[in-house]
C-alpha cells in the first residue's frame, strides 16, 4: 500500500516512522522540507514539495492522510483536495477536528464522489513505540481500503483500532475520550495534593505513585506516566501551574449541554484549567471586596 501523509510534526512524523516499518510506503508533505528530507534519509519515504507532487506519486485510488492543526489548516487543504483529487479517491483526517467540521467536510467530498474518513488518533508521542489508538469513521468501502494502514499503525492488526461508526463518528469519539481524559487528569493530579498537603505523614508520592501502578484499581497509564515525573522531582518548582486545553474538553462539554446529559466532573475539570490560565484572578478579587463589604473581612493586599 501507498499513502500520502500531509503534516509530519511530532505526531505525524512517528506515523509515517511506523507505516514505513511495517511496509507502507509513504508519500511525505509538509510546509518544512527539513523534517521530510530527514525522513527520507532515515526511513525511505518518498518526498514532495508540494500538494500536487504528492497526489502525482498515488496510485488510484489515492489516499492522503491529514495530520494538520485542526480549524483553518485542515479546512483550507481539504478545500484544495476537493479540487485536486477524482471520484474514488480518500482523504483521512486524522488531527482533532471538530466532528461538525468532519461532517460537513464529508458531505462536501462526497459530493463530488471523493471518499473521507475521520480518525480519531489517539498515543502522542508514545505512539511510535507503542502503536496509536484509532477510533475511525467512515463507510465501509473506504474503511476496507485503509485497513492496511490503520493495522500497521495500531499496536496490532486485530486491536487498537475501530470502524466507530459513520463519518464524523471518529472524532466524535475521540473528543468524549478527551473529555475523560480530563477528568482522569484532574482527579490524580488533586489526590495526590491532598497526600502531599499531609505534612505529618510525610508521604513519598513517587512511593505512591507506583505502589498504585501494581493491581490497585486506579492503575492506568496515566499513573504511569505520574510515577516516572514524580520519580525525576516530586516538588515541581520549575513547572508553571498553567495547563493549557486544546478544545476538545471544550467541545465534550458543550456536547453534554447539547444532549441535556450531566457531565459535571468533565465540566469541572476543563473549567480547573481555565483557572490555572488566569494570571489576572479577578474573580477573587472582587470576592475579596464582598467578604469586606458585607462583613468588614480584611483584604490582603499586594
Amino acid at each position: 500500500m501507498r499513502i500520502a501523509l500531509f503534516g509530519l510534526g511530532r505526531m505525524g512524523a512517528n506515523m509515517a516512522r511506523r507505516l514505513r516499518r511495517h511496509g507502507i510506503e509513504v508519500v511525505g508533505y509538509n510546509r518544512s522540507q527539513e523534517i521530510v528530507q530527514r525522513l527520507v534519509e532515515e526511513e525511505g519515504i518518498l518526498p514532495a514539495a508540494s500538494v500536487a507532487e504528492a497526489i502525482d506519486q498515488l496510485p488510484a485510488p489515492r489516499v492522503i492522510w491529514l495530520m494538520l492543526p485542526s480549524g483553518a489548516p485542515t479546512e483550507q487543504m481539504v478545500l484544495d483536495l476537493a479540487d485536486r483529487l477524482e471520484p474514488g479517491d480518500i482523504v483521512i483526517d486524522g488531527g482533532n477536528s471538530n466532528y461538525h467540521d468532519s461532517q460537513r467536510r464529508g458531505a462536501l467530498l462526497a459530493a463530488r464522489g471523493i471518499r473521507f474518513a475521520d480518525c480519531g488518533t489517539s498515543g502522542g508521542i508514545w505512539g511510535l513505540e507503542n502503536g496509536y489508538c484509532l477510533m475511525i469513521g467512515g463507510d465501509s468501502d473506504t474503511i476496507e481500503v485503509v485497513t492496511p494502514a490503520l493495522q500497521a499503525l495500531a499496536p496490532a492488526a486485530d486491536r487498537g483500532w475501530a470502524h466507530v461508526g459513520p463519518v464524523g463518528s471518529g472524532h466524535f469519539t475521540k473528543m468524549v475520550h478527551n473529555g475523560i481524559e480530563y477528568g482522569m487528569m484532574q482527579a490524580f493530579a488533586e489526590g495526590f495534593a491532598l497526600m502531599r498537603g499531609k505534612e505529618e505523614f510525610n508521604i513519598d508520592l513517587a512511593q505512591v505513585a507506583e505502589l498504585w501502578r501494581h493491581s490497585s484499581v486506579v492503575r492506568s497509564w496515566l499513573l504511569d506516566l505520574t510515577a516516572d515525573a514524580l520519580a525525576q522531582d516530586q516538588q515541581l518548582e520549575t513547572v508553571e501551574p498553567y495547563v493549557a486545553d486544546s478544545g476538545e474538553g471544550r467541545w465534550t462539554v458543550i456536547e453534554g449541554v447539547d444532549q441535556g446529559i450531566a457531565t459535571p466532573v468533565l465540566a469541572l475539570a476543563l473549567q480547573m484549567r481555565f483557572n490555572s490560565q488566569d494570571k489576572e484572578g479577578y474573580p477573587y478579587k472582587l470576592l475579596a471586596m464582598m467578604r469586606n463589604a458585607f462583613g468588614g473581612h480584611a483584604i490582603k493586599q499586594r
